[in-house]
């Protein structure tokens, strides 16, 4: 694709993959807008970080995903949309569930709706492997049943059903990626990455939930490479396609290969606040990656180690950013 020629909107550019997608737009010469959530102190969160000379020649618009007219706005004289805005942290769920529904299914509706409205050329809808609940068979495929464990993947569901109505009503070019637990600079301190991370660096004990989940761990780098070429392979509307490494760990697994990375060893503590209920935990989350490699000619290209070098080496730089003493909701 020439991404010179395109204009690209990104929701939730703000964030965590969304910052590295952006990043990467703009190093393809891609013209584009970014959309971030409104907030009194002008902060664009995390391409604040970007090097100043892409940040020059970024768009950065302020708003909510929640309010169509405005969306419709912002989506008005795009060809290429990648919708990543959403409320994500499981554990705030649980406590906000319909702010959830209002961003994660309404907001994704209102993408849609303005996309069908102004024929775009594709938009790339963003899922999540929590979608699928804890494995009934692994490695997962994009068969696996679906299952609402928590208000966040709930929501995701409807949203993800949003989405396929629209390809299928509508035939609106809308391809849904599903990444599983991707990693790197910039994450957040909800994360449970950055959370061993920075307690390593600052305190005599690691504070976490259970260790037993099993998550495929993906590098942010490689979750990117996978947006873009869902943007540009010709078989990819109307897909749902699994982003993943295919290699699991236990969070227990994952501490000590962090622990062996830093250098540092520090016990781990049983937090009870960060456990969550029974019957929502995920245990086990393990991609097969097949049809990604399929129809995008996608494969990770980063191993779990190299990544966590690289987060240990952000989040070392950055400690400003993380309250390692707070549990994050």
């Amino acid at each position: 694709m020439d991404w010179q020629s395109k204009k690209v909107l990104v929701t939730g550019a703000g964030g965590f993959i969304g910052s590295h997608l952006t990043e990467a737009l703009l190093q393809t010469g891609a013209q584009v807008t970014a959309l971030v959530h409104y907030n009194s102190r002008n902060s664009w969160g995390n391409l604040e970080l970007l090097p100043p000379d892409l940040l020059k020649k970024l768009k950065v618009v302020s708003g909510n995903i929640e309010d169509s007219g405005f969306v419709n706005r912002v989506v008005r004289g795009q060809q290429i949309v990648f919708h990543l805005a959403a409320l994500i942290a499981i554990p705030y769920s649980y406590h906000a569930p319909l702010s959830y529904v209002r961003t994660n299914i309404e907001g994704t509706l209102n993408v849609l709706e303005a996309a069908r409205e102004f024929e775009i050329e594709r938009v790339i809808h963003t899922s999540t492997s929590e979608t699928y609940g804890t494995a009934i068979y692994a490695p997962i495929d994009e068969k696996h049943p679906m299952q609402g464990q928590s208000p966040y993947s709930a929501s995701k569901i409807g949203a993800d059903k949003i989405a396929e109505s629209f390809y299928l009503s509508f035939n609106t070019p809308v391809v849904t990626l599903r990444p599983f637990n991707t990693f790197g600079p910039r994450q957040s301190a909800r994360a449970v990455i950055p959370t061993i991370i920075s307690q390593m660096l600052t305190r005599d004990t690691v504070k976490l939930g259970s260790l037993d989940p099993v998550r495929d761990l993906n590098y942010v780098g490689d979750t990117v490479r996978g947006y873009l070429l869902a943007a540009e392979a010709p078989q990819a509307p109307g897909e749902v396609i699994n982003i993943g490494s295919g290699r699991g760990v236990t969070i227990g697994e994952l501490v000590e290969i962090i622990q062996q990375i830093m250098g540092v060893h520090k016990p781990v503590v049983l937090d009870d606040q960060r456990i969550r209920p029974t019957k929502s935990e995920v245990f086990r989350l393990i991609c097969d990656a097949s049809k990604a490699q399929k129809i995008l000619g996608w494969q990770p290209a980063i191993t779990l180690e190299e990544g966590l070098r690289q987060t240990v080496e952000f989040i070392s730089a950055h400690l400003d950013l993380y309250k390692p003493d707070l549990y994050n909701l």
